[in-house]
């Protein structure tokens, strides 16, 4: 398959997953997913004990922004140490920035309350969509992404894979479990870094394809 291929099925699922988000954000703003949203954290929270909110806690920790960052420009000085490619670190970051940037922009375009009726912790800021659920799945979407091609072991993207689906589910449930996010909030996230994530390495794949062609144009002329 042709990388323009692959460009083409990275724009269509960007298209896809942001018609998903706008079809959530307008159930939200409706208010038609308020009783959903209401059982679904009921359900999560029935099985509240101490073990369950350390570990909600941990990974709410673990998804906010401070340590996002910092696990960001950890992760970038061991790839460029080990991998020494300055575009995919380029496009790290890019993906990172631009999902915190989109989020803000979201909160202040839908300004949702946060649930009130049960938090084990407290959270200012508005609720939808979740910026931790968006900057999990940034993050380990695109560790994903730019490692994939750097492992040749089955098992070892096996556990790269499922170590990411685990961290971003994992993230997203505390914020519901905390009682600080409407499930409707986290899938929001979700949809709405997915659609970013995928435009980002469609654009990205698209500067790739136009540097090498110049770069072949520019051979076969010498």
């Amino acid at each position: 398959m042709s990388f323009s291929k692959y460009r083409f099925r990275e724009l269509i699922l960007f298209v896809g997953f942001a018609v998903i988000f706008a079809e959530i954000a307008l159930l939200v703003t409706s208010g038609r997913v308020s009783v959903l949203d209401k059982y679904l954290i009921g359900i999560v929270q029935s099985v509240e004990m101490p073990f369950l909110t350390s570990l909600a806690k941990f990974l709410s920790l673990v998804g906010s922004s401070k340590v996002a960052i910092g696990f960001s420009v950890f992760l970038m000085v061991i790839m460029f140490l080990l991998l020494k490619h300055r575009m995919e670190l380029i496009l790290f970051l890019w993906v990172g920035i631009g999902s915190h940037a989109l989020n803000t922009a979201l909160k202040h375009t839908f300004q949702r309350e946060r649930p009130n009726f049960h938090r084990i912790i407290e959270e200012a800021g508005y609720s939808f969509p979740s910026g931790h659920s968006m900057a999990a799945f940034s993050l380990y979407g695109i560790i994903t992404y730019v490692l994939w091609r750097h492992l040749r072991s089955r098992l070892a993207r096996i556990l790269l894979i499922t170590g990411a689906i685990i961290m971003t589910i994992g993230i997203g449930w505390s914020r519901i479990y905390l009682g600080v996010h409407y499930p409707s909030d986290v899938i929001g996230g979700y949809t709405a870094s997915c659609a970013w994530l995928m435009l980002s390495i469609a654009l990205y794949g698209m500067y790739r394809e136009q540097r090498k062609a110049r770069s072949f144009s520019r051979q076969s002329a010498t």
